[in-house]
């Protein structure tokens, strides 16, 4: 009888170890502070409080991998990938993700190289018709406005991938201005100036561009994803109390120190 207690206990422990349901979720490999890779792991703001939510979940095996951002978009819309991180929320260029609950705030600015901006120039993108633009590949920032001067031929955009790539090309003269997230320019800035390959003075800040929120887009057509409203509604769940609780906050603190 003992034995059989045994066997049966060893079953259930078993099944239960099976029953947890195994996710690979993808995030940007260059987006630095908050989606990178570094000596082979992801990281990044975004990669940490995504580990944070995930802790929480103890019916899922998640494993989050790095891909670069171009990439991760071609997989998702082809439905070959559960989620990927952090999009903004473009729902009519990109349907095949469901935005629900943002997870930060970001500033999106364009920054110059300092002869450019000898004049401010506060307007955008009125004020930087005729430039040459720096965008990391596969972002969608700018704003329609500034994407039909692009298409009328009254700006030029080259895309490259990653901040640290963009900014070189800005520091070097390449390009003329660079349009990204104001943290992630700081950041890298930072890091290129420690590196001696930035002088600390050349690149200054122009206009602010919008305010945009980073998600996790999640797959639309679920149709290979049997767990995905189960995954969401405790994802949403655990994320808005963490942001109510000021947890969010402390961890994007924590990380730019």
């Amino acid at each position: 009888m003992r034995l059989l207690l045994t066997l049966v206990c060893a079953l259930l422990l078993s099944t239960t170890a099976v029953a947890k349901t195994d996710i690979t979720i993808y995030g940007d490999d260059t987006y630095p502070p908050y989606s990178y890779v570094e000596s082979g792991r992801l990281t990044g703001i975004y990669t940490v409080v995504l580990e944070n939510i995930f802790a929480k979940m103890p019916d899922y095996n998640i494993t989050l991998k790095g891909t670069p951002w171009k990439r991760g978009l071609s997989q998702i819309e082809g439905s070959k990938i559960f989620a990927l991180y952090p999009p903004y929320k473009r729902p009519e260029q990109r349907p095949y993700m469901e935005y629900d609950v943002p997870i930060l705030d970001e500033k999106l600015v364009v920054v110059c190289q300092k002869s450019v901006l000898s004049s401010a120039k506060p307007n955008w993108p009125n004020d930087y018709l005729g430039l040459t633009i720096g965008n990391n590949a596969g972002f969608s920032a700018g704003g329609d406005e500034f994407w039909s001067a692009v298409k009328a031929g009254k700006i030029k955009v080259t895309e490259t991938k990653g901040t640290p790539k963009n900014l070189l090309k800005l520091i070097a003269g390449r390009i003329d201005c660079y349009m990204n997230d104001a943290l992630s320019i700081q950041w890298e800035l930072k890091k290129l100036q420690n590196e001696g390959k930035y002088d600390g003075q050349s690149v200054v800040e122009g206009a602010t561009i919008s305010s945009e929120q980073g998600f996790l887009g999640i797959v639309t057509n679920g149709a290979s994803f049997p767990y995905k409203e189960s995954f969401k509604a405790e994802y949403h769940k655990i994320l808005s109390e963490m942001k109510q609780s000021g947890e969010i906050d402390k961890i994007v603190n924590d990380f730019i120190k």
